[in-house]
């Protein structure tokens, strides 16, 4: 959910900016989930021919109409954890 909501907050966005707004994951776990997060059609990956390497992420129609029903339930958890 947080890497959805990370991307979601970006029109797109780099592998290193999106792991600075995770707390504790490892390049290795994200990369991984980023890869099944793209198998299953949520997010886009788009890599350039370009040195160094660049590639940048954005969330697919599917991967924003999910962020966007995850909305309230992050704000309910989110007012949960201020009580």
């Amino acid at each position: 959910m947080l890497i959805i909501s990370i991307i979601g907050n970006h029109q797109k966005i780099r592998f290193n900016e999106i792991i600075k707004g995770l707390e504790r994951i490892t390049p290795k776990t994200l990369s991984d989930r980023l890869k099944e997060l793209e198998e299953a059609g949520i997010l886009r990956r788009e890599a350039f021919a370009e040195i160094p390497p660049r590639v940048e992420y954005s969330l697919t129609m599917d991967g924003k109409e999910l962020r966007d029903l995850m909305i309230p339930l992050i704000k309910w958890a989110s007012q949960r954890n201020e009580k």
